[in-house]
């Protein structure tokens, strides 16, 4: 039949070996039907056929970000973003005339505000804040939305002022004067504080409870989710992203997601998991989560996977480690804080593998890493083995001794390069400080992972980073030297290419589907401005995304003067 588009002149990657020498495809009905010469795909056009010539450029599988945070992503796309700002002047002038503009906001909240923005070694406290803005609450998250810090005005208006309990693994500090000193650690503790953003904390409980609404949402709050989730949605268009692994979930945003796609305004396929808690007891998992997955089971909006934190983060010192922290960090034995008990999170891997959930897991410190591996290991023994392929999420610290256990086991490595200090994003000297020398050897060991023959794929984790592919794909091929006892894990392009694409389909049970160019998978196609493959690695963000295509429709379009 005649095609609706066909791709000519195009550096096809195919990832398929029958058409590794192809130059051109062709498209109809949301699938691809031809991979082959462009004299061939050119025979097939027929008078509505749309003809676009790829320019020599690479053409690729639609890019799949596995681990990404859409709504709180597409919520901050409006935020002030403090990323590079240093020093309490920088923050003033950035943030006094936000506010200024923004005066009907309950709270002025601001994203990717470093660790040491005021300079290291100086923790960000209320006191700070209030210099910025004494009368109004004001508010801002870490890049890893691990912490928030607020002035007393928010602390007063979310009654943490006092302090107040909160789940394990959580932490509102609390200063020498017995008030809260505005630091807050983990959702437990800054949950009450994102009820005053624009969307009412809506936005982030999908990561902080997993769970709805409550009082639900208003037809009228619902329709301001939709459009600013739909904008977070274009964005991701723009990158060449099709496909995307949220690690938040609630049946709110699937329910969204599900409108939105039925309006005609899903432009990325979202995959939603069920997110369970330490404070959680067993039985819910239990009883909804099979609910939740036999709800939504769409080729673009589905829920088949089940995330859990095991600890938090290195920078604030909750990853979980094997050894107490160096320095000031590890006073007092600290090892990090303990988000679920062990017993109940290898209770709960076992239950999760039982019902046949693919699990994904937050394991930062080479003791979280270690513990998830160990209940990985525990549901195969109990429910014996199977195709789970569970996943651990970022591994940024790992012994080495359980790196080999990754492949044994079938656990997928779920990395995000630009995480990484030499990913050239973070200050490459910002996680070394927290490290002891020894465990250089296995942090961001991608390619020691590699090596070893586990399975690896690439994710942003938006909006920790943001969700632009090329940047991340640079982190991966092209990262900093950061000297004497950090390994070099340099990715090759092919294999971090594949990783983005190929293996993420892979990794989400639709290898059959896509994740290469070939006859009768799904047409979600990613098109460039560049031959990636000639670039240099260092130049390889010259390349940018000129068109996208997603079941068969062209999601993004980049203008002829776009630069």
């Amino acid at each position: 039949m005649t095609p609706d588009i066909i791709i000519l002149n195009g550096a096809l990657m195919t990832f398929d070996d029958a058409h590794s020498d192809a130059t051109a495809l062709a498209v109809r009905g949301g699938q691809i039907t031809a991979v082959g010469s462009d004299t061939e795909i050119s025979a097939l056009a027929g008078e509505h056929t749309r003809k676009i010539d790829a320019g020599g450029a690479t053409v690729l599988p639609g890019f799949i970000d596995s681990h990404v945070h859409l709504f709180g992503g597409s919520v901050e796309l409006s935020c002030l973003n403090l990323y590079g700002l240093s020093g309490l002047e920088a923050m003033k002038s950035a943030i006094r005339p936000y506010a200024s503009a923004n005066p009907d906001d309950d709270l002025v909240f601001c994203v990717m505000a470093d660790y040491d923005i005021l300079g290291t070694g100086h923790t960000l406290t209320r006191h700070d804040l209030d210099q910025i803005l004494k009368e109004r609450p004001l508010a801002m998250f870490a890049p890893d939305h691990h912490t928030v810090w607020a002035n007393t005005a928010a602390l007063r208006k979310a009654g943490l002022l006092e302090g107040g309990e909160v789940d394990a693994g959580s932490e509102i500090v609390m200063g020498e004067d017995g008030l809260a000193n505005g630091e807050l650690l983990e959702p437990g503790a800054y949950g009450p504080v994102l009820d005053m953003t624009r969307h009412k904390g809506r936005e982030m409980l999908g990561l902080t409870t997993g769970k709805d609404p409550v009082p639900p949402a208003t037809p009228a709050e619902r329709e301001m989710d939709k459009d600013v989730i739909e904008k977070g949605l274009h964005h991701c268009a723009a990158q060449g992203i099709t496909s995307l692994h949220l690690m938040d979930g609630n049946t709110y945003q699937l329910e969204l997601l599900s409108e939105l796609e039925a309006e005609g305004r899903l432009v990325c396929r979202c995959e939603v998991p069920f997110h369970f808690k330490g404070t959680d007891p067993l039985e819910r998992l239990t009883r909804e989560a099979p609910e939740m997955r036999a709800r939504f089971q769409g080729d673009k909006v589905r829920c088949n996977h089940l995330k859990m934190f095991i600890d938090g983060v290195v920078e604030s010192g909750t990853a979980l480690m094997l050894q107490p922290y160096p320095g000031d960090m590890g006073a007092d034995g600290n090892t990090g804080d303990e988000v679920f008990t062990q017993a109940h999170f290898v209770a709960a891997c076992i239950e999760a593998d039982r019902l046949g959930f693919q699990i994904a897991v937050h394991a930062i410190g080479d003791a979280g890493v270690r513990r998830t591996i160990d209940a990985y290991q525990a549901a195969q023994e109990a429910n014996g083995k199977r195709d789970s392929r569970h996943r651990i999420e970022h591994l940024e610290v790992m012994h080495p001794d359980d790196i080999p256990r990754l492949a044994e086991l079938g656990i997928v490595a779920s990395i995000q390069p630009g995480h990484a200090p030499c990913g050239h994003i973070f200050p490459p000297g910002a996680v070394g400080q927290y490290l002891h020398d020894h465990q250089l050897a296995g942090a961001y060991a991608w390619q020691d992972i590699r090596r070893s023959g586990a399975r690896v794929i690439f994710s942003t984790d938006w909006p920790v980073i943001p969700v632009d592919v090329m940047p991340n794909v640079k982190a991966a091929v092209a990262p900093l030297d950061l000297g004497e006892g950090w390994p070099d894990q340099t990715q090759s392009l092919t294999d971090t290419l594949a990783s983005y694409t190929k293996d993420n389909a892979w990794v989400e049970f639709r290898e059959d589907r896509k994740g290469c160019l070939k006859p009768g998978m799904m047409a979600d196609i990613a098109i460039m401005s560049h031959d990636l493959t000639a670039l240099a690695p260092e130049n390889v963000t010259d390349a940018q995304t000129v068109m996208t295509i997603c079941d068969g429709r062209v999601t993004y379009e980049r203008s002829a003067d776009a630069t």
